[in-house]
């Protein structure tokens, strides 16, 4: 039986090269976007393997009714890719409360909205498969990305705990974690403040690394795809992924820093211990 997927943020980026990697592989999706008229192009190329959807993935109302409409429409669904995400580059000093909780309401509790609105549906049928795309800014807090670094921490925390629950249930997690993809993630979708004078060194820095490395990242989108293709393909699939060059080596280097530095304070941290 044809897979059916439903992928939030399929207008662009990673989310329009998956939707069109799962649509090239002959399976079924639901695509959603805020504005489906950017999805229009998928339904002319793809027929009836696709149906389109309003969603703004802040809104549980919403998400119940995408993986309704799934279900309804054909039949079944089987993968679910919360994908749908952006992070702007500021200080912290100099982004307003509100600019938090907007991008931590979009990169985090839409993750959580989407996913537990499935969760039932794949509970009763033991099977289902839920990918999470987070980046590798939930394992690295990226120089002014502390907003969506924190929501890409929590998608990370939220999920690790949530494979552990779904597991027995025949349900799989796995977290996709990113690095630099040649999508307008990291251009049009993203604004960039270097902030006050005193934040040049460090924020100022990584707003022109930005505008330089725009179209020069490494990781190709239809490659992603198709990794996630197979993923979504394997009886035991890994819980985490890394993708892309640049991810790896950043996790690499900074999970043996982290051991280093727990290691160095190890005598410290034991000593909170009761004697006996």
């Amino acid at each position: 039986m044809l897979q059916v997927w439903l992928i939030t943020g399929s207008s662009r980026g990673l989310g329009r090269a998956l939707t069109e990697g799962v649509l090239e592989a002959g399976y079924r999706v639901v695509a959603t976007a805020r504005d489906p008229e950017q999805l229009r192009e998928l339904k002319t190329k793809y027929g009836d393997s696709v149906r389109t959807a309003a969603l703004d993935v802040t809104s549980e109302t919403q998400a119940k009714a995408a993986v309704e409409a799934a279900i309804a429409g054909f039949g079944q669904l089987d993968v679910l890719v919360n994908n749908a995400g952006y992070g702007n580059v500021a200080p912290v000093e100099d982004t307003p409360m509100e600019e938090f909780r907007a991008q931590i309401e979009t990169n985090l509790f839409g993750v959580i909205l989407m996913t537990k609105a499935v969760l039932p549906y794949f509970r009763e049928r033991g099977a289902g498969h839920i990918f999470q795309v987070s980046s590798i800014g939930g394992r690295i807090g990226p120089v002014g990305r502390a907003p969506y670094a924190a929501a890409k921490f929590g998608v990370e925390g939220f999920s690790e705990s949530l494979a552990r629950e779904v597991g027995p249930l025949g349900v799989k997690v796995t977290i996709l974690e990113p690095g630099g993809f040649r999508t307008d993630f990291a251009g049009a979708s993203t604004e960039l403040r270097p902030g006050r004078p005193e934040y040049d060194a460090t924020v100022g820095a990584s707003v022109r690394f930005q505008q330089g490395y725009n179209g020069k990242q490494p990781g190709d989108p239809a490659k992603a795809a198709e990794v996630i293709l197979q993923v979504a393909g394997m009886e035991d699939p890994p819980l985490r992924l890394l993708l892309g060059s640049d991810a790896f080596q950043g996790a690499e280097r900074s999970a043996l820093a982290k051991l280093e530095e727990d290691r160095r304070w190890k005598q410290l941290s034991e000593s909170t211990d009761f004697a006996d």
